[in-house]
């Protein structure tokens, strides 16, 4: 290791000395620059191809490289196997029921529990999140499902309330493979041109009303399971107004027999669920009532002949063992890349989200862009196998996290879990009813459910991000989940640039004896005498930079427009006073020539007097607003903050112009602080400065600034705008 170690910072050293040697040539010979950028190009090719650089590139590719080998065995490997086994009890009627949610066989659960798992250890930075089935993934393919291979497409001849249900499903398996196909296609693009950032646009707020508007969506899914109501699934617009009026008009024929199991197992579930929850700190592992109420509801249902007696619906036949990879067929590949790529968004956006929360808490990191690869491999590699998209369960992770986890160890013990109830025990479960595992979904989505306690939060701290979550739980609601989604995040987006074109505009003053600079109306800072200093909250460009000009002016309480108009009328007034004395001496000179007969007008009081009375009216001297009987401004300086401007365009760069010649004209100096490299290079570049507007006008600090002006001439006798008289 240390020869390797001490190989790669050799050629480190070389590269270092050849570009010292390069800039050496370049100053004693520019000739041969090229033929020495040819050997620095050469040793840092061999830098980027030595095995140190392959090395991290494998690291970082496949993380389970790193952390494997340092994985120690005596501290972690208990709280690991505790933790596998936890979150693999939870993980199977969970993986059983998202099965109905996304449209298919339950046993399909239980393979998108398995394959994905393992392919995420080896790919995934998270060592807390536990990857499976997801409610709300699992009802974005649901409704797809539902869409596009409808009850009503395999209605046996002759027979209307008869489904070929065995048809009906190979169809819905091939259409979810050739879903979880593209999703994991599009997310391992995503994560390989470093896309990861997209999940930036989906804010926490977005993200929480589109998951509660999600989690409606399944509770009304689940409910004809919950009555035993045999109803056909909706996906367009307004399909969960749809889908509730027409279970109103069934409830009726609601089966009794299932809606007492479902009752019974929804009391038991929310009622151990809250005892986990308060004596969390007291149990070594909160208790699996979802797997207690699978055993004894199967048990029942088996001994009781739940389905013959009471019409209660099972589960039906589990088959065991593995089933043989194949490729996803390309035909609905046209169909659903739509809500392929919504939903690798919004699964990629869960896993990413619960990812850094427990990276934060643990002292780790994670990386965004290979956390997008780990999933499209996951659902990639679970295509072949007829699993359906995952993605992070927040239940599951917080179990896993809590009952010692530590590494993603633990899911790939709760995959092995999974793998012998598929090979042994998947039959078992063949009496399970379904309102069991209906219920179960509804039970899991008790903290779901709690964001709409967001809503009071939202109101009182920030009311543009309850908007925003408001339009996309209203949107999602109305619109449906992949239409929902769109909306959602059109609006976001609408908001950003509606915040940058209306940011918050302030005056600011001094703190007593300080160089610090706070708002004056909101602080107990006084403005300086004579100085202005303007704040924005935003960069200037082309949305916001006339709303930049006019609250300027309208802070400084004054109407530089009209006072600059007045000022034109004023000069040209004069001007025009100036014109007539000249014309009128004119005229007397031109009468008053020896030989025309009139010289002795020049020798009229009346004459002289009423020229010299017309030439006093004109103003003389430099042409000022005191000189032109104007009101002078209470301010002489005005000192522009830029340190919430991070970019300034073109746009904004004529408007800043505008400024400076209008306050230019009505005796004001401007200057620019806090002005960043960026902000300053940009306005080089667009030819901002010149004769008028110089570098000399831009400080690093307001403070810097003040103290320019309160040193400097920056009286009204020695004002910039004073200009020579005309």
């Amino acid at each position: 290791m240390e020869n390797k170690e001490l190989k790669y910072r050799d050629v480190r050293y070389c590269v270092e000395r050849s570009v010292l040697h390069e800039q050496e040539v370049r100053e004693s010979d520019p000739r041969s620059t090229n033929t020495v950028r040819s050997v620095v190009g050469a040793a840092r090719r061999k830098v980027r191809c030595s095995r140190s650089a392959a090395k991290a590139l494998l690291f970082r590719f496949f993380p389970i490289l790193h952390w494997l080998p340092r994985y120690p065995f005596k501290e972690w490997v208990l709280g690991d196997i505790v933790s596998g086994i936890s979150v693999g009890i939870l993980q199977l009627p969970q993986g059983l029921a998202y099965a109905l949610l996304a449209g298919v066989p339950p046993v399909f659960g239980l393979y998108s529990s398995f394959f994905p798992v393992f392919v995420y250890s080896i790919f995934g930075t998270s060592r807390h999140v536990s990857v499976g089935s997801f409610a709300v993934v699992s009802i974005m393919i649901g409704s797809v499902t539902e869409s596009l291979v409808p009850n009503d497409n395999f209605i046996l001849p002759g027979n209307e309330t008869i489904i070929d249900t065995v048809a009906r499903d190979k169809a819905r398996v091939e259409l979810v493979a050739a879903i979880t196909l593209l999703v994991g296609l599009f997310q391992l693009i995503l994560g390989l041109v470093q896309f990861g950032f997209v999940v930036t646009y989906l804010s926490e707020p977005l993200v929480r009303g589109y998951t509660t508007a999600a989690t409606i969506h399944v509770t009304v899914s689940q409910l004809k399971h919950i009555l035993g109501l045999p109803l056909s699934e909706r996906s367009h617009p307004l399909s969960l107004i749809y889908s509730l009026v027409s279970l109103f008009r069934r409830i009726q024929e609601t089966n009794i027999g299932t809606l007492v199991v479902s009752l019974i197992a929804l009391l038991f579930l929310f009622a151990v669920k809250e005892v986990n929850q308060r004596f969390n700190s007291k149990l070594c592992m909160p208790i699996p009532i979802e797997l207690i109420v699978l055993i004894i509801s199967t048990a029942i249902s088996y001994g009781v002949n739940l389905h013959g007696t009471y019409g209660v619906g099972i589960v039906g036949d589990i088959p065991t063992g593995m089933v043989a990879p194949t490729v996803p067929s390309a035909a609905f590949f046209a169909d659903v890349a739509g809500n392929a790529f919504a939903i690798a968004v919004v699964g990629y956006t869960i896993t990413i989200s619960l990812a850094k929360m427990f990276a934060m808490k643990h002292g780790y990191k994670v990386d965004s862009n290979q956390e997008l690869i780990a999933l499209g491999m996951s659902n990639l590699t679970g295509s072949f196998f007829h699993c359906f998209a995952v993605t992070t369960s927040m239940s599951r992770s917080l179990v896993q996290e809590s009952t010692g986890g530590n590494t993603q160890i633990a899911g790939s013990i709760s995959a092995i879990i999974i793998l012998v109830i598929i090979l042994k025990a998947g039959e078992l479960f063949t009496c399970l009813p379904r309102a069991i595992l209906s219920s179960i979904v509804i039970a899991n989505l008790k903290g779901m459910y709690k964001q709409f306690m967001d809503i009071p939060l939202l109101w009182r701290t920030n009311k543009c991000d309850l908007l925003i979550w408001l339009v996309a739980f209203l949107s999602t609601i109305c619109l449906n989940l992949d239409v929902g989604l769109a909306v959602a995040v059109v609006f976001g987006l609408f908001t950003v640039t509606f915040r940058t074109q209306l940011p918050h505009y302030s005056v600011l003053g001094q703190i007593a004896e300080s160089d610090i600079y706070r708002d004056a109306e909101l602080t107990l800072a006084k403005e300086v005498p004579g100085v202005k200093i303007f704040q924005s909250g935003s960069p200037i460009y082309f949305a916001n930079a006339e709303s930049y000009a006019k609250s300027l002016k309208m802070k400084m309480g004054v109407n530089v427009d009209k006072l600059i108009e007045k000022k034109k009328k004023a000069i040209q007034k004069r001007r025009k006073g100036l014109q007539k004395v000249i014309n009128l001496a004119k005229v007397i000179l031109a009468k008053t020539q020896k030989g025309s007969g009139l010289e002795f007008l020049t020798n009229k009081d009346g004459v002289i007097g009423s020229l010299r009375t017309l030439s006093e009216s004109v103003p003389q001297g430099p042409v000022t607003l005191r000189s032109l009987g104007l009101e002078k401004l209470d301010f002489h300086s005005l000192i522009l903050d830029f340190s919430a401007v991070n970019f300034v365009d073109t746009v904004g760069t004529k408007m800043l112009k505008n400024i400076f010649v209008e306050f230019h004209e009505v005796e004001v100096k401007v200057y620019i602080a806090n002005c960043s490299s960026l902000v300053l290079r940009q306005l080089e570049i667009s030819d901002f400065f010149n004769d008028n507007i110089t570098q000399a006008a831009i400080f690093a600090s307001i403070h810097d600034a003040v103290s320019f002006i309160s040193s400097g001439p920056s009286s009204e006798s020695s004002s910039l705008s004073e200009v020579t008289a005309i």
